[in-house]
């Protein structure tokens, strides 16, 4: 069904200003334009509106109960469009990122709390979630961007790389390498490594970059979050390797993290769209202020930026 809010407009205009001509003039329209849309409007409901002579206008029976309505129906009208063009003036509205949890909790809340000071009736729905799943989210539209990490390339989704985050070795202060300034991977033979599940994105990635130099590590530990495995080196039960970002230096005091070398092996975190997907002013809001101020953060200890990335080195 068709509704002709050209016409129900010009009914209520008509109505309220009490003849045709006062009306044109309100809508910057021909009164023969006006007449037309009425007799559309009349058409379409198989019912008379008005009366019309060339002394009077007034409504009919069937018009005089129709009018509230139709006043409702423009004001509704009106107030939704009034609402969408200050959104699109001010970059107002909600909306939802998808992110994974070392970057939702070290990078985004200095960013977050810039996006509140430039977009303050704003809101953010989090979904803080693995890389798999910040994929997921984006590409069904269930987030209008995502944080995630790189992996294989999936043609309806656009990546913009924003940092390389590399892997690190984690340890307590008492651990004989912990005075270190860099470790190579085969300094950890024998330790007692915890390591992320292969479930996850950074375990994928880091199998696959020491499978191509022919390294092969087993833990002795395997858990499913960054944050357990820190935990568990702060407790002393073992050491881990982990990306740079997963925690600040100070965060916990007593566990040292000492860069990796020999190779260094470094992990790509990017911001995921979806492809011929229009952002809404809230979001697009968001992807400029990343932009803008390349998360006008201090980059964390041991983390490169990418050629196009947010962070100096």
């Amino acid at each position: 069904m068709k509704i002709d809010f050209d016409g129900i407009q010009a009914f209520v205009v008509i109505a309220e200003l009490g003849g045709f001509n006062k009306a044109a003039e309100h809508l910057h329209v021909t009164q023969t334009a006006l007449t037309r849309r009425i007799q559309k409007l009349e058409a379409y409901l198989d019912l008379k509106l008005l009366d019309r002579t060339t002394r009077y206008v007034e409504l009919t029976a069937v018009g005089r109960e129709f009018l509230p309505q139709a006043r409702a129906i423009v004001g509704e009208m009106t107030a939704a469009v009034s609402r969408l063009k200050d959104m699109s003036k001010n970059s107002r509205g909600n909306f939802t990122l998808a992110c994974v949890p070392t970057m939702a909790g070290q990078i985004l809340p200095k960013l977050m709390r810039e996006y509140a000071n430039t977009c303050p009736r704003n809101r953010i729905r989090l979904l803080d979630a693995t890389s798999y799943e910040v994929r997921d989210a984006v590409l069904n539209s269930q987030a209008e961007l995502g944080i995630g990490i790189h992996g294989e390339q999936h043609p309806d989704l656009n990546e913009t790389p924003l940092f390389d985050d590399p892997l690190m070795f984690f340890c307590r202060e008492s651990n004989p390498l912990s005075d270190r300034e860099s470790v190579t991977w085969s300094d950890m033979s024998g330790a007692d490594l915890i390591v992320v599940s292969n479930l996850t994105a950074t375990r994928v990635f880091m199998d696959y970059q020491l499978a191509k130099r022919g390294i092969s590590l087993s833990g002795a530990y395997e858990v499913q979050h960054h944050a357990t495995a820190i935990s568990l080196v702060a407790a002393g039960v073992g050491c881990a390797i982990l990306p740079a970002s997963t925690f600040q230096e100070g965060d916990r005091p007593g566990v040292r993290r000492i860069p990796l070398i020999s190779p260094v092996v470094k992990r790509k975190v990017i911001l995921i769209t979806r492809k011929n997907n229009t952002l809404s002013p809230a979001a697009e809001a968001f992807f400029e202020l990343i932009k803008k101020t390349h998360f006008g953060l201090t980059a964390p200890t041991g983390i490169r930026a990418t050629r196009d990335g947010l962070f100096d080195e």
